[in-house]
């Protein structure tokens, strides 16, 4: 079949999502999805958006959506772009602003979508190393560049920078698109969406699929400068009016709207996150600080192939890349502190036994 392919296609190497298994008894840490739920009133708005008028198209502009998310961002309705989940948003964004003459810049470790991306849509681009310590260093971007994307907290590292690293950044390319890929941002990272009324180049996205808990539902959005927002909306309408459903824009509305159950939700995350992290201190594993819904961890002693494997021969997944400079490094997604404990005392399992062996 693939004698019908065009070019294009031939020479694409997709992204690969975490895996999905349908098993009985998993513990399932390698998609960074929430193990908490949704808001209930998200879940009731759905559920009563799931009505006669599902015949009926959606609003294209999803208008109420954006006036929701403007009111709670502190910025205007035309400052906001919504898209279903923020992957296709960043689709949009790497089509509309990132597409030019001089290379996009973006880390050498970072969301592995970015480079797929620019293969797809014919983005010229350049790679920047992180440094030693696996961080992204704001003086190394002081270059030619046409664009730069940076995640906020980097994925999969899961660290930081600070919303005055972020502005130095923006100083020094005044000129140039800088869009801030903030999926895991409230996890405790600083968001640089304040920075926006001051740099009409700066886009920043975001997801509700992570702290809000609507990995299913698939709506993300961006915060930018109306005429960056404006571009955005000219490719959309060029590929796809609708986007977003009647639910989708429904339940995302009322996920917004539920602040203290997203406060309660996100404080969880983050002192599960602490306790795992002392966890797996504990059994001798380097752990780099995290301001995301994951830990980025090695041990020093220890292969993180071998790891992941045996990890899933004890029915606990967890995420592990083959590339260069991360492949000793297992990605854990913070799960209940139940799901936590079975992942701790599985590898606790696996290094005594690996210890005796030796």
């Amino acid at each position: 079949m693939s004698r019908f392919w065009s070019d294009l296609v031939h020479e694409l190497t997709p992204y690969v999502p975490g895996e999905q298994p349908r098993v009985a008894d998993l513990v399932k840490l390698n998609t960074n999805e929430s193990p908490l739920g949704p808001s209930p009133r998200a879940l009731e708005a759905i559920r009563a958006a799931a009505t006669d008028t599902l015949r009926l198209y959606p609003d294209p502009d999803a208008t109420a959506l954006r006036q929701a998310l403007a009111r709670y961002h502190r910025v205007q309705p035309e400052q906001v772009f919504v898209g279903n989940g923020s992957d296709e948003v960043l689709a949009h964004v790497f089509v509309a602003l990132l597409r030019h003459q001089a290379p996009l810049l973006f880390p050498d470790i970072t969301y592995s979508f970015y480079p797929v991306y620019c293969r797809l849509f014919g983005v010229r681009h350049e790679t920047v190393p992180l440094d030693d310590e696996l961080r992204v260093r704001i003086a190394d971007y002081r270059r030619p560049a046409g664009a730069i994307i940076l995640a906020n907290p980097n994925a999969p590292t899961g660290i930081a920078l600070t919303r005055d690293a972020v502005a130095s950044l923006l100083a020094a390319h005044p000129d140039q698109p800088v869009v801030i890929d903030e999926a895991y941002v409230d996890f405790g990272a600083e968001t640089s969406i304040p920075l926006v009324a001051s740099h009409p180049n700066l886009l920043v996205v975001h997801t509700m699929s992570k702290s809000r808990a609507l990995a299913g539902l698939r709506v993300g959005y961006a915060v930018g400068d109306a005429a960056l927002v404006q571009a955005l909306i000219r490719v959309k309408d060029s590929f796809n009016s609708y986007p977003l459903g009647r639910p989708a824009q429904a339940g995302a509305i009322a996920a917004i709207e539920d602040e203290a159950f997203f406060q309660a939700s996100r404080q969880t995350v983050i002192e599960s996150r602490e306790r795992l992290t002392e966890g797996l201190q504990r059994l001798g594993f380097v752990v780099l600080p995290s301001s995301a819904n994951f830990v980025f961890v090695r041990h020093p002693h220890r292969d993180g192939a071998e790891l992941a494997l045996a990890l899933r021969e004890r029915r606990v997944l967890v995420r592990h890349f083959a590339r260069p400079r991360i492949s000793a490094y297992l990605r854990i997604t913070v799960g209940t502190d139940a799901q936590s404990d079975r992942l701790l005392a599985a590898l606790a399992d696996i290094l005594s036994r690996n210890a005796v062996s030796a």
